[in-house]
């Protein structure tokens, strides 16, 4: 009753979840059953709104939402318990579980810290350049880290320098330097938050989003070819730097020059760099087996580069062998994939001794109780995702669905689907979940654009990227809360800043699609690939 009472406000928002969820189940439930859509289907449309209700007003703990399918399917005829519960443990998920391992173990011998002072200190330190530094940086690890993981790692190195700066800068005008500091203030620290986000969406462990669109992908074309991490990083990499160097130019443009920054920022850079000292053993084991796991991933798949030239992958090498053992094998990739890569990198942690403890026993790269930190509950909320994923296609609610959604846009061009799309999930997941949003309408998407005769990657590519790209409210992903809470940040300076960024980020995100993912994929634009219609004849 005390919490109850304290905290008001912030009480009602779940009540009220929990009743709006229980009779958007119940009505959609009742209502007449469309003649081209099943009962199942029906039935799944009700849960899918409960589910999606309770996670968008967390009146349930995301991950406990995230479980509903696992009671709820059996019991309404949607799938079995076999089916259902196959689709929270399988290849993707132990790919993000692989990725997060290895993000834990550059964690915990400090070799993120060591990457992201260096990056900084060779980029300059002059305030724009410590701007492009920070970004650079926060964004890099993003690559490999939780977004999270390297806002909370810069957030503090970059709160020194803007402390520093507030000290050392002395103008006559006291209210000119104010508003300075403030506006290089609000640069750094939305600057840290949005190239963490910026930078998860280049690699398939990035952010969680992308292993969903990866899953999905799976559930819903079986028959399409796969993307690698290799072939995602060729593809994306490229527009992550653009929106990376756009974003940097719209936070600076007004930043002023400061007569002591440079000095002050260069010696806390330099004095945190020599805090570290000089690289570990483990460390130096940890870099390694970072490198390795970057470069077999980028090199499993032959890489093409929009055109005749290809780098041939390895994935074929294992496969070779396993002909030698009387093993046909077809298609290497349904034997090796990047989850494979990972997790045998992961064992290999467990293996390799780094360092002896004080009492004489041996530390290795990895223990399990380092590896428990594992966000269990992400693992969930992707697991929930992929059953609904998986009971949208079997119950072809998807295909429904779909249908109706491309009754609304028949006859529009390419561009306006990828803008579309584009704008849909970026100005959703300011409110509600990337991962729910993206679990629940890529099904939808993919349905649409088989409704449609198109290539379905023109639409689920960018709309999956789009969902990270959120950055006008605090609430829309962990690094914009994160440095919010910081107090230096106004409302009103992330509104700013990031509608322009939201909306500069479809533009960029739809041009990319246009001129660089299509080529690269080999998308042809107005016929249907082969798969689909092997697919759905």
């Amino acid at each position: 009753m005390i919490g109850a009472s304290s905290h008001p406000k912030e009480s009602r928002i779940p009540f009220y979840g929990k009743i709006f969820s229980i009779i958007a189940f119940v009505f959609i439930l009742n209502l007449p059953t469309p003649e081209d859509m099943s009962a199942s289907a029906q039935r799944l449309a009700a849960v899918t709104a409960l589910m999606a209700i309770l996670w968008m007003t967390q009146a349930l703990p995301i991950a406990v939402t995230s479980l509903i399918p696992i009671a709820a399917f059996p019991l309404f005829g949607i799938q079995d318990p076999k089916t259902v519960s196959q689709a929270y443990i399988n290849s993707n998920i132990f790919l993000y579980m692989g990725g997060f391992m290895l993000a834990l173990g550059i964690e915990k011998w400090g070799l993120h810290r060591r990457i992201a002072l260096h990056i900084i200190n060779v980029i300059g330190s002059s305030p724009k350049r410590v701007v492009l530094g920070f970004m650079f940086a926060t964004a890099f690890l993003s690559m490999w880290i939780s977004n999270t993981a390297s806002t909370l790692l810069m957030l503090p190195i970059g709160l020194a320098i803007i402390g520093s700066i507030t000290e050392l800068e002395r103008r006559e005008n006291e209210e000119e330097s104010s508003q300075g500091i403030h506006t290089f203030s609000v640069a750094l620290l939305l600057g840290i938050a949005y190239s963490a986000s910026i930078g998860g969406v280049t690699t398939l462990i990035g952010t969680p989003t992308n292993i969903s669109f990866q899953q999905i992908w799976l559930i819903q074309f079986p028959l399409a070819p796969q993307l690698s991490a290799g072939e995602w990083m060729v593809m994306v990499v490229p527009f992550g730097v653009t929106f990376l160097f756009i974003a940097w130019i719209v936070l600076c443009w007004k930043i002023p020059r400061f007569a002591n920054s440079q000095e002050s920022s260069k010696k806390i850079i330099q004095s945190h760099i020599q805090k570290l000292g000089s690289p570990q053993k483990a460390e130096i084991l940890m870099a390694i087996i970072f490198l390795m796991t970057a470069i077999l991933w980028v090199t499993r798949k032959p890489l093409g580069f929009g055109g005749e030239f290809q780098i041939p992958g390895w994935e074929a090498l294992p496969v070779h062998f396993l002909n030698q053992w009387g093993i046909a094998v077809k298609n290497p990739s349904s034997w090796v994939n990047d989850s494979t890569v990972v997790i045998g990198m992961v064992v290999l942690m467990f293996a390799i001794p780094a360092r002896k403890s004080e009492l004489g026993n041996t530390e290795f790269l990895m223990d399990w109780e380092t590896a428990e930190r594992l966000p269990w509950g992400v693992l969930l909320l992707i697991g929930g995702g992929f059953a609904i994923a998986g009971a949208f296609q079997s119950t072809q609610l998807s295909n429904w669905v779909g249908h109706v959604f491309s009754e609304l846009v028949t006859g529009w061009p390419a561009w306006a689907l990828i803008l579309t799309a584009c704008l849909m999930l970026t100005f959703l997941t300011e409110f509600t979940s990337n991962i729910a949003t993206v679990n629940t309408l890529l099904p939808i998407l993919a349905a649409t654009a088989v409704s449609l005769n198109v290539d379905p990657r023109l639409i689920m590519i960018p709309a999956a990227i789009s969902a990270s790209c959120a950055f006008t409210m605090p609430i829309a992903t962990p690094p914009n809360a994160i440095v919010f809470a910081s107090g230096k940040i106004k409302i009103t300076d992330m509104l700013k800043y990031g509608l322009i960024l939201n909306l500069i980020g479809v533009i960029l995100l739809t041009a990319f699609m246009l001129l660089y993912f299509i080529p690269q994929m080999g998308i042809e634009i107005g016929k249907v690939p082969e798969w689909v219609i092997q697919q759905n004849p």
